[in-house]
């Protein structure tokens, strides 16, 4: 897709002193920016006000950051005060094919201040970006420096480019300043003395024209850095949503919880008679209960890495994430706020009211968070209080990924397959970022379908995820492949026809003797297979394990697929009768769900403390209230429980949650009756 921008206004911050070195000019030097009086970020907050102020009409910023966290991340800060959008189409460009690109396109520049190993004042100081190419590629080569000098190795002045219609800069004379001698890498600056316009061949004007200069010198203006910021910050604080959090006393809330360190919190509303007052509501009481069960446990925001949030309407996505945004803050996520998925399900159907969500929370404060805001060519941004993925002991959790464009932030044309395999393509540049690939660092790969799709889509899609993706995968390193699901949804937003959501395994550094880290030791398994236990083996011995997809990693991670198709359903009930309508059926299904998922978890030597997520997909075309779905599998947990297999309530509340569908399986062409997915971890 084409992307358009209309430059109306450039904007230049002038250094105070030209002998300072550029990081001292910034008193907040960590990665991520805290708005710190005096610092050169509030120099560029007040000018882009000021320009937001002259011209009402701007809506974004573009910056030239390519690799910079610490560049990127500070204007986005500003923008995100002023509400504008940051645009950083070099992001995650490769440098080199980036100079050439320069230097094709026609763009003069000289350097005019070096600080790098390999680069001299008396010897490069002057000379354009095309001559000094191949020194600056052997550079990089040797030592490593980046050739488009964005670790300050360099910087440029530009004489001539495309935008200069009228005339090119000829510097006619200039001084050498060494401003640091140094034996290795000496830093010196070119101190222009004199220069002169060049008028260019075709240009609409005269260099000197004074009608021209008239016209242009009423839209010069110079921003003094002192401009006071509170008016423009209150203006900000005007927009931010402000929800009220008080718990709703008539509102009949439920919740679940997983794990000891690592955990998962569900919250839904009970609502069989569809009492709720709407979107709002619901979604304000569930947040706050979850704010509530974690604060019980000492903890807040910060704690949580994923948070899935289902709602009853896609067409109420703006205001879900206006009440998000009062809850989940930049403020109240020091370390990065959480990754986040959100789809439309059929919630009002099954008496589950408008809003359903489910955080995966830890107890440490250690996480690695991507979080991106900028609009680029390398992957969808993230605008807003949610990143693209977070990393978490060797778990890396991504954001739902749609099949956007980058640069336009649009849906791709060519249907579901076209959006299917440039989620992928996002999906790997999001992987790239922590340096893996979800063709060889995949645990889990579940894959929401719009529940719009035809026959054919669907098969279309799953034909495309195992021919672009399944037959590229790579399991030297894990012997087995992913478990995979796919999830129909009721929407998706943008109207997309598919969202993907993999989990990737990220590990981390042993020690020297190959001992692994204290992380990887963590964990136990659940007891020997009890009387009762092996009685279950025994009822269930003549079905074969295909109904099962399991992954495991070292013995520390696990993940899990189990699908409860027709066939197996025959074989577990007695009589078809009201298969899926009678609660006693449904009692088996259960059953048989519960011991499969003790089963893999005794086999691969995990216990219920190291459960980290558990859903139950069941169709709504079944016709069966979630409350009835959630007491058939608290029963079928406390025979387990019964029988010795461990605690699998340790909290008094259920370990699952319970996620109505449209349908969904391990394949596009099957509607199991439900599917059990299960994530497990020691780290």
């Amino acid at each position: 897709m084409e992307v358009v921008a209309l430059i109306v206004a450039l904007a230049n911050l002038i250094p105070v002193d030209d002998a300072v070195d550029e990081l001292d000019s910034y008193m907040e030097q960590g990665l991520k920016y805290n708005v710190t009086t005096g610092d050169e970020v509030e120099d560029m907050f007040a000018l882009l006000s000021e320009v937001k102020r002259q011209i009402p009409s701007i809506t974004a910023v573009s910056s030239g950051a390519i690799a910079s966290d610490y560049q990127r991340l500070r204007v986005e800060s500003v923008c995100s005060r002023l509400g504008l959008v940051s645009l950083a189409y070099l992001w995650k460009q490769d440098q080199t094919l980036l100079l050439d690109e320069m230097i094709r396109r026609g763009i003069v520049a000289i350097i005019v201040k070096v600080a790098a190993m390999g680069l001299k004042p008396s010897a490069h100081l002057g000379k354009e970006l095309a001559e000094l190419k191949c020194h600056l590629l052997q550079l990089n080569e040797s030592y490593g420096i980046n050739v488009c000098g964005e670790g300050g190795e360099y910087e440029t002045l530009t004489l001539d480019c495309p935008l200069f219609r009228n005339a090119r800069i000829v510097l006619d004379d200039f001084e050498v300043i060494l401003h640091s001698p140094d034996s290795i890498a000496p830093v010196g600056i070119l101190h222009p003395l004199k220069f002169h316009l060049e008028h260019k061949p075709n240009s609409f004007g005269t260099i000197g024209d004074s009608a021209i200069a008239q016209e242009n010198s009423s839209y010069l203006y110079e921003v003094d850095g002192a401009i006071a910021h509170s008016d423009v910050e209150k203006k900000q604080e005007t927009l931010s949503p402000v929800t009220t959090v008080d718990a709703c006393t008539n509102i009949d809330l439920c919740i679940s919880k997983t794990g000891k360190k690592l955990f998962s919190i569900g919250c839904w509303i009970q609502d069989p008679c569809g009492t709720s007052e709407g979107l709002k509501t619901d979604l304000v009481a569930v947040l706050s209960r979850i704010e509530n069960q974690l604060k019980e446990e000492g903890l807040g925001w910060m704690n949580v890495l994923y948070v899935h949030l289902f709602i009853s309407s896609m067409k109420e996505f703006g205001l879900a994430n206006e009440v998000y945004v009062s809850f989940i803050t930049e403020q109240k996520c020091p370390l990065g706020v959480p990754s986040r998925s959100t789809v439309e399900l059929p919630l009002v159907q099954v008496g589950l009211g408008n809003a359903y969500v489910e955080v995966l929370a830890t107890k440490e404060q250690v996480k690695r968070v991507l979080h991106v805001q900028s609009i680029s060519c390398w992957a969808p941004s993230c605008i807003g209080p949610y990143s693209q993925a977070t990393l978490h002991g060797e778990i890396l959790y991504m954001a739902g990924q749609l099949g956007l464009d980058p640069p336009t932030m649009k849906l791709c044309p060519g249907g579901p397959t076209a959006e299917l395999e440039l989620a992928l393509r996002n999906s790997e540049a999001v992987a790239n970022a922590f340096g893996c690939s979800i063709f060889s660092s995949a645990i889990h790969f579940l894959v929401y379908c719009s529940a719009h799709l035809t026959s054919s889509e669907k098969e279309q899609v799953e034909h495309t995820l195992h021919s672009s993706y399944i037959t590229s995968l790579d399991c030297s390193n894990t012997g087995s492949y992913p478990s995979v699901l796919y999830v129909f949804a009721s929407d998706l937003p943008k109207g997309a026809y598919v969202e993907i959501k993999p989990i990737l395994y990220v590990p981390s550094p042993t020690n020297d003797d190959g001992v692994p880290t204290r992380e990887q030791e963590a964990g136990g398994s659940l007891p020997a297979s009890s009387e009762a236990f092996s009685a279950w083996s025994a009822q269930y011995s003549d079905l074969d394990d295909s109904c099962c997809q399991v992954h495991t990693i070292s013995g520390k991670i696990c993940s899990a697929v189990v699908s409860v198709t027709n066939d197996i359903a025959l074989k577990i009930c007695s009589t078809t009768e009201q298969l899926y309508h009678s609660e006693e059926h449904l009692k088996a299904l259960a059953r048989f769900c519960a011991f499969q998922l003790a089963k893999i978890l005794i086999d691969n030597g995990f216990s219920w403390d190291n459960l980290t997520m558990l859903r139950f997909y069941y169709s709504v075309e079944h016709s069966v209230t979630a409350d009835v779905m959630s007491r058939v599998f608290s029963e079928a947990f406390a025979e387990l429980e019964e029988g010795g297999v461990g605690s699998c309530t340790p909290d008094g509340v259920p370990i699952f949650n319970i996620v109505p569908v449209s349908a969904s399986g391990c394949s596009t062409s099957l509607s199991d009756i439900i599917s059990c997915e299960l994530l497990a971890s020691k780290v």
